[in-house]
């Protein structure tokens, strides 16, 4: 049985493949999300700056307006940028082979003709290289068929980050986007504020961070790889760590830890090939939270057995 058909027809990524288009769509999803960042107001842990699987794409969901409200969503069906507004407009922008600094310009030429105004810090954060978007002229690779096949597979994880996020009853984010990392996230809290956080992360202030992790966390998330570890996978970590938390048990077999990034790993490969993908990831959230909860000593009422009310 070939790759592509087994594991209930989740995609196969390869980083390779991926990463050029990955990388300028990140920058693009940089622009649209600190637009929404811009307008929204502020909500605890950077809450107001994600995206949202959608199913057409990535979206920002409602950003509010004066008396309205507009909406900037990513299609990667058709390979469009649609900017829709509460007072009836509707703009359009290929989604194509074309520069960050072409991206950057068109879009807010396109916000202006819809009487939209407004203003970024117009350079990345959380990136080593940071560029600003109007003088990037190097990132410019779209691959529409790559893009489509990563936005499927994160359909199928989303849905997935979906019912984990469901099993818990205490203070829990989304399952958004952050386009800082570019990694799709679910993120649980014992209820509990934590040790001040002091790692540096490039070019992102201090203080957005220590905002971001001023409480105990387990975060759970999926994240298209990198040129040191070139493999998609998902990873779940703990703020404050527990030095107990990296020699605990969790499943699959193929999950380990990771020293050098201190999380817990599992490749995308691993789940796209099972014969359970979904049951397969659902293992390895709920295993790995369990390792954060067990040494971070949480409350164990905050789990909640929702078995009653699906049947």
């Amino acid at each position: 049985m070939s790759k592509e058909k087994r594991g209930g027809n989740w995609p196969v990524l390869i980083y390779n493949n991926l990463k050029d288009t990955l990388q300028t769509v990140q920058l693009w999803t940089q622009i649209v999300g600190k637009i929404r960042m811009v307008n929204m107001p502020w909500i605890n842990h950077g809450w107001h700056v994600t995206l949202y699987i959608s199913s057409r794409g990535l979206s920002t969901g409602s950003i509010p307006y004066g008396n309205h409200s507009f909406q900037i969503d990513l299609d990667f069906i058709d390979h469009q940028l649609v900017v829709s507004a509460s007072d009836g407009g509707l703009k359009r922008l290929p989604l194509q082979q074309r520069t960050v600094a072409s991206f950057y310009s068109d879009l807010f030429s396109l916000l202006s003709e819809m009487n939209i105004s407004t203003e970024i810090y117009a350079k990345p954060n959380e990136l080593e290289i940071a560029i600003p978007f109007a003088d990037d002229d190097v990132h410019k690779t779209y691959d529409a068929h790559q893009m489509h096949t990563y936005w499927q597979a994160l359909v199928r994880i989303d849905s997935v980050f979906t019912r984990f996020r469901a099993e818990f009853t205490g203070k829990c984010s989304p399952v958004h986007l952050f386009w800082g990392g570019f990694d799709l996230a679910v993120t649980r809290f014992s209820g509990r504020t934590a040790p001040l956080y002091h790692s540096k992360v490039p070019n992102m202030s201090e203080r957005v961070m220590q905002e971001a992790y001023s409480h105990e966390v387990s975060s759970a998330g999926f994240w298209p790889g990198s040129d040191v570890y070139p493999f998609p996978a998902f990873y779940s970590y703990c703020y404050p760590f527990q030095p107990a938390y990296s020699t605990q048990p969790v499943e699959p077999e193929q999950a380990f830890y990771n020293a050098e990034m201190g999380e817990l790993l599992l490749n995308y490969e691993i789940v796209q090939q099972a014969e359970d993908p979904e049951g397969t990831l659902l293992k390895f959230l709920r295993s790995t939270y369990k390792a954060a909860a067990k040494t971070g000593n949480w409350d164990h009422k905050l789990d909640c057995n929702l078995t009653s009310f699906e049947k």
